[in-house]
């Protein structure tokens, strides 16, 4: 949450000419409902089921660029699918850096409590070892500028499919 996905996925996908998916979104036009009243209507996990069911359709389609929300990880089906079927990337950052970017940001229903640092720290604990499992590309983006970290992510996909054409 907050780790710039939308920003960085819109700009890489740019830079690859390839379409920009972005999970969240279609989970709301396939549900004709936005992400907190899914959460106040079916709780997290119908939330996550109708997540795990885009992500296994959406990771399937080749040439996009797909943007996950931050806790598609906690799902194995969802790390599986990924996996499977594309580079992964992690955008870590900090906790410190998540809450400045998402604390006025009313459309994140695991933050709407009294203290949303702790509740992010607690989701990195559990999630950031998810993320280390299912990523092929780590890149810090703590105050770095969006575009710096897409030049770094090109930088890698290109070091991994140089690694892949070798080992073929």
């Amino acid at each position: 949450m907050g780790a710039g996905k939308s920003t960085i996925g819109r700009l890489l996908s740019q830079e690859l000419n390839l379409e920009f998916v972005d999970s969240d979104k279609e989970i709301e036009t396939r549900a004709g409902a936005d992400i907190p009243w899914i959460f106040d209507v079916e709780g997290e996990s119908g939330f996550r089921d109708r997540e795990e069911t885009v992500i296994e359709d959406l990771s399937s389609q080749a040439e996009i660029v797909l943007s996950t929300g931050g806790g598609a990880v906690i799902r194995d089906a969802n790390r599986a699918a990924l996996k499977q079927n594309g580079i992964v990337v992690y955008l870590n950052t900090s906790v410190a850096q998540q809450l400045d970017r998402t604390s006025r940001d009313k459309n994140r229903p695991l933050l709407q409590t009294e203290d949303p640092e702790k509740v992010l720290g607690e989701l990195m604990s559990v999630r950031h070892p998810l993320y280390l499992e299912t990523a092929d590309i780590i890149v810090k983006t703590d105050g770095r500028h969006p575009k710096t970290v897409v030049t770094e992510i090109i930088k890698q996909i290109k070091s991994l499919s140089i690694l892949e054409s070798d080992q073929s």
